[in-house]
């Protein structure tokens, strides 16, 4: 079976830039105490010896599975990107990282206690983003939680450089309306959300930012997904 396009160049772009990014964002949550606070009430939720493993979907070079790991969280990570599966192997190497993608989790049905987007479906297009959420639920067990970040707007932007490399690579935002239709189609409740500004770091190339703390529920609502992504498509 053909790759999709933007799973390809998701691969290469993070495979090429995997040792500058990691270096460039190694301590990015320190300065973050919004974001820190998200991670920590996820971490509340699901901690416990009854929890189960976490999965942090699009794990990168690992430092959100690792604060995770210093939370109390029982986590492990999976990425696209070997070359960043790579890094995070020798930044964290008590902790699991396997190659895999979000569309096609080796992991069985309800396998997991809880799964953290983070930041990582900023590259799927918008009408693929109910077969990663689909996935999502598939894995959680009932009453799983669940915790997505990403960049709040509606616009596309291609990105032919980024972290001191040449690239190729779409970046999505996406509104938060939804993103929420589209979790509630996939059977995935949201519980939280916070919205924030951009903060220096962010600035000015970056908008609004979102954080959607949930839960994996067994009603498949699914009524309006469709149609709010033709609208979106028309708009961007």
């Amino acid at each position: 079976m053909t790759e999709p396009t933007y799973l390809h160049e998701t691969r290469v772009a993070y495979d090429t830039v995997a040792a500058d990014y990691a270096e460039l964002l190694r301590d990015e949550l320190d300065g973050k105490p919004l974001d820190r606070a998200m991670l920590a009430a996820f971490a509340e939720l699901v901690r416990g010896p009854a929890a189960g493993q976490v999965a942090d979907l699009g794990c990168g070079p690992g430092r959100v599975t690792a604060h995770l790991h210093a939370l109390g969280v029982d986590a492990f990570g999976v990425d696209l990107s070997p070359e960043m599966i790579a890094v995070a192997r020798k930044s964290h190497p008590g902790l699991r990282f396997e190659v895999g993608s979000m569309t096609a989790l080796d992991l069985a049905d309800g396998a997991v206690g809880g799964a953290v987007l983070w930041y990582s479906t900023v590259h799927t297009p918008p009408e693929l983003l109910p077969k990663v959420f689909a996935e999502v639920h598939r894995v959680l067990a009932p009453g799983g939680q669940f915790l997505i970040a990403f960049k709040a707007g509606a616009e596309r932007r291609h990105l032919s450089r980024g972290y001191g490399h040449e690239l190729s690579l779409d970046v999505y935002w996406n509104p938060p309306e939804l993103i929420a239709d589209l979790l509630a189609g996939a059977g995935i409740v949201v519980d939280a959300r916070l919205i924030r500004e951009p903060d220096a770091s962010e600035r000015p190339r970056s908008g609004q930012q979102a954080f959607f703390l949930g839960h994996r529920s067994d009603e498949l609502l699914g009524h309006r997904s469709d149609e709010l992504l033709g609208h979106r498509s028309d708009e961007s």
